[in-house]
């Protein structure tokens, strides 16, 4: 399996190639793992799409382009 190495605050890690999160992710992954049957809960994820389909809104308001803010929250959403 190939990998990047990706740098957060405490270090670098590997993470791999295909995978589409960095750092931050990979260690709770490692530190907090999820067996084959077990998922993040529905209710979790819904809640993170709610703060990035906000925090989108706002950005736009600061100067986030309007194309990269409807991505994001058309990504929120769906």
């Amino acid at each position: 399996m190939s990998t990047r190495t990706e740098t957060d605050s405490i270090g670098p890690i590997d993470v791999p190639a295909d995978a589409y999160w960095g750092a931050q992710t990979e260690r709770s992954l490692e530190n907090f793992p999820f067996g084959p049957r077990e998922r993040m809960p529905f209710e979790i994820v819904h809640a993170l799409a709610i703060v990035k389909q906000a925090a989108a809104r706002v950005n736009r308001r600061h100067g986030l382009a309007a194309e990269k803010a409807d991505a994001i929250e058309a990504a929120a959403i769906s």
